[in-house]
């Protein structure tokens, strides 16, 4: 698995800010700035998912993932007026593609939701004392950042856990091996 470090979250949440900026400032010359904005993150939700997504070994859901994601953002992009709507969809769907993808236990689950509605808290902080898009991204994708931090699954096998595993290692796969011709010697005498 390439899990992200803090590092290249911080990097990410700079890129975003400067490409979502830039991406509302141009979609403000065509459309109102209420739409401007939901399609700006909408593009910001995406962006991400689909860098997760690169970054994780996971290969099961992925295209599930992305489709579920086309579906409820045009849905909510349509019936939804406004941004809050689009805000709430996109940081569910950053939430359950960091679970599926990096957490394999609940209380790792639940640390990340909770970054997730710290970061949501910081960006609507800075939005509302700045006005700047640019500073409310990037606040809100450097606390995401931090999800590195999150302890990672291991990948103990089907046998001790019930959640999808991590992707086996050549070094763990050997390891396992010679454990397992170990008890087969000690189970025949």
């Amino acid at each position: 698995m390439n899990r992200p470090s803090f590092l290249e979250g911080a990097l990410v949440a700079l890129g975003a800010a400067l490409g979502g900026s830039v991406l509302y400032t141009g979609l403000r010359l065509a459309l109102l700035p209420d739409a401007a904005l939901a399609l700006t993150v909408a593009a910001l939700g995406l962006g991400y998912l689909l860098y997760l997504l690169g970054r994780s070994g996971e290969r099961v859901g992925r295209v599930l993932l992305v489709l579920a994601w086309i579906a409820v953002s045009a849905a909510a992009l349509g019936l939804l007026p406004g941004v809050w709507g689009q805000v709430l969809i996109q940081l569910g769907f950053i939430w359950v593609a960091r679970v599926w993808n990096f957490h394999g236990t609940p209380t790792a689950a639940l640390l990340d939701l909770g970054l997730i509605l710290g970061g949501g808290a910081a960006a609507l902080w800075a939005a509302v004392h700045s006005g700047s898009l640019f500073l409310a991204v990037w606040c809100l994708f450097l606390v995401q950042a931090l999800f590195a931090a999150i302890p990672v699954r291991t990948g103990l096998g089907p046998d001790r856990t019930l959640g999808p595993t991590a992707p086996a290692e050549p070094f763990d796969l050997a390891r396992r091996a010679a454990e397992g011709a170990l008890r087969r010697i000690a189970d025949h005498p």
